[in-house]
């Protein structure tokens, strides 16, 4: 089975995750098909925490892939920033 989840990179105490396609039998930080986006939780000022290419994982989810339910939950907050309007400009 196709799976999209998470794969841990960064250094120690410092993660950082790519949301990558991957076949389930793979280990978690192993070969994967295609890197969707990446989660920084550590993100600070200017650095984005969230980037997810909802095309991509459209497409993934319509041929069969199950989403990890973490992946699933920055989808959908992924979708939401998308989707919110822009600050005004002052």
């Amino acid at each position: 089975m196709v799976v999209i989840r998470l794969a841990r990179g960064g250094a120690k105490k410092r993660p950082f995750y790519n949301i990558v396609v991957a076949d389930s039998r793979e280990r978690r930080d192993g070969r994967f098909i295609e890197r969707v986006g990446f989660y920084n939780p550590m993100a600070a000022g200017g650095e984005q925490p969230l980037r997810v290419a909802l095309d991509r994982v459209t497409y993934w989810k319509g041929v069969g892939a199950q989403l990890s339910p973490t992946v699933k939950r920055l989808v959908v907050d992924a979708a939401k920033a998308q989707t919110a309007p822009a600050a005004p400009a002052a």
